[in-house]
């Protein structure tokens, strides 16, 4: 699904019937999925997810909206997207509020990304819209002419005949199922919107939430509670932004340096966590 001109991300021979399963024998994958299980793992494993753990997916999710914000230009300390309410206002606090509502809503639409991805990125784009885009361009792929407000991404940008067939094959993708570990497709749908930006706005955080309601249904994070946006936030914007030209190369290099970028972010966020569940026990949080 990455290189250009629709053509899906470069599999070995034999492969073609699971794309997704062929991506993870690429260079550096394998270990890179190792790596985030125990990751995942040992936050999971940690005494205070016994009792506690619906409080550290509240804090997870707030980790989560903030560093997702901060990487479509909205770069709030913790502490002020925990304090503020006025998120109705043009720039950075809509920006903010958008990440609030779409992680909130991530975990409601499980069962409906299983039926029909493309009814979720739909609702999706409308959450984060929110009221402050009344238009209608809000739930729905661009149509050519359209211009996508989207400016710290700047690859070049796929007409709409491109983006209707790619993101037609991409559920296409999902919807026939997959034995690739969730990593992987977690990464190729967050890859893949971004390169695409399919609506008029808010394309990062669409496929961040999109990578996270996959890396909740696949059963790796089913608590959500390891926020893969917090590592991307602390990996920076330009490693993120140079990897995703890398999965937009459509390279097997490419792709394989941005599935394992996306492995280090869900690590990263997972550390996030462990150190959470850690004050909890404290009681410093």
């Amino acid at each position: 699904m990455a290189a250009h001109s629709g053509a899906t991300p470069p599999v070995p021979p034999k492969a073609s019937d699971d794309p997704l399963v062929a991506l993870a024998s690429l260079p550096g994958v394998a270990d890179s999925v190792d790596a985030v299980r125990k990751s995942v793992d040992r936050v999971y494993g940690h005494r205070i997810m016994r009792r506690r753990s619906n409080e550290v997916t509240s804090e997870a999710a707030l980790r989560g909206a903030r560093a997702s914000a901060a990487l479509s230009g909205a770069d709030w300390a913790l502490e002020e997207v925990r304090r503020r309410t006025d998120f109705g206002v043009d720039g950075e606090p809509r920006t903010v509020g958008a990440a609030l509502r779409l992680t909130a809503e991530a975990g409601q639409l499980l069962s409906v990304w299983r039926q029909s991805p493309l009814r979720v990125l739909a609702r999706l784009h409308l959450v984060a819209a929110g009221g402050g885009q009344a238009d209608d361009t809000v739930g729905r792929p661009r149509l050519m002419g359209e211009p996508v407000d989207e400016p710290l991404v700047e690859l070049p940008l796929p007409d709409a005949d491109e983006v209707a067939g790619r993101l037609d094959g991409l559920a296409r993708l999902l919807l026939a199922g997959t034995e690739a570990p969730a990593l992987v497709t977690a990464a190729v749908v967050h890859g893949e919107l971004l390169t695409l930006r399919p609506f008029g706005s808010y394309n990062g955080l669409v496929a961040r939430a999109a990578e996270r309601i996959v890396l909740i249904g696949s059963g790796l994070d089913p608590k959500s509670i390891c926020p893969a946006e917090v590592g991307h936030a602390e990996e920076g914007r330009a490693a993120y932004l140079a990897a995703l030209e890398g999965y937009a190369s459509g390279t097997p290099e490419g792709v394989a340096e941005w599935i394992v970028h996306c492995g280090r972010a869900v690590a990263l966020g997972s550390r996030e966590s462990t150190a959470v569940c850690e004050a909890l026990q404290r009681g410093a949080a």
